[in-house]
């Protein structure tokens, strides 16, 4: 696949079909995204992979939280607010995948159900959780914000779509029970993985982006 079409094809899955990731084709995708560049070569990346079981156990904790209200608390903060551009763009989202389930964004079971298809992962049956030591800097979040977005174009070369999902690790105590994942790593974001399911209405969404005219200020050419 062409890196063009790779970032212009790429989405956000939002449901999955229950049909697995082969952990070779998991291996593959992992092991091409492993040659991110990062900060002086620190590549301060840990990575967990949950799927099967495990992943299930996590999914049911989570959903049961999620009804039970259980606040969110990730290692790293929701941001408190949203500059006024990026809310306008999250708002057009929104609306854009209301129509698509035939709603409006003033319905409470629109958003109470994507919430809660959210904290069960759209269904996927793979999920990656990236961390770094609590004792790096936000330096190194950019490091895996770039091997994130590795992880996705890999995942999309070999035919596995892929959500980024900060409702994947917003119960990070759940994940360290069932991944052992360590205290003294942050627990930054999940990737969901797997085949998207062609026949749910927001299958055939795609969100607007910016064009070069709007995001970038050319100077000296």
């Amino acid at each position: 696949m062409e890196v063009h079409d790779a970032l212009r094809n790429r989405r956000t899955v939002r449901a999955f079909l229950d049909r697995p990731v082969p952990r070779g084709t998991l291996e593959q995708i992992l092991e091409d995204a492993l040659h991110t560049p990062s900060w002086a070569n620190t590549q301060p990346w840990e990575v967990y992979a949950a799927a099967g079981e495990v992943l299930e156990q996590i999914r049911r904790n989570y959903e049961a939280r999620t009804i039970a209200k259980t606040p969110a608390q990730p290692d790293l903060p929701f941001p408190g607010a949203w500059p006024a551009a990026c809310r306008e763009r999250t708002k057009e989202l929104t609306l854009g995948r209301a129509l698509t389930r035939n709603t409006t964004t003033d319905d409470p079971t629109f958003h109470h159900e994507f919430l809660v298809a959210n904290r069960r992962f759209f269904g996927a049956p793979c999920v990656v959780y990236l961390c770094m030591a609590r004792t790096l800097t936000q330096w190194s979040v950019f490091d895996l914000g770039a091997i994130c977005q590795s992880i996705t174009l890999a995942a999309q070369d070999r035919g596995v779509e892929s959500a980024i999902a900060i409702n994947t690790v917003c119960y990070p105590d759940v994940l360290r029970a069932e991944l052992g994942i360590p205290d003294d790593l942050l627990i930054v974001i999940g990737i969901a993985l797997g085949y998207a399911d062609p026949s749910d209405p927001e299958d055939s969404f795609r969100s607007a982006r910016r064009t070069v005219a709007e995001a970038v200020r050319f100077k000296g050419f």
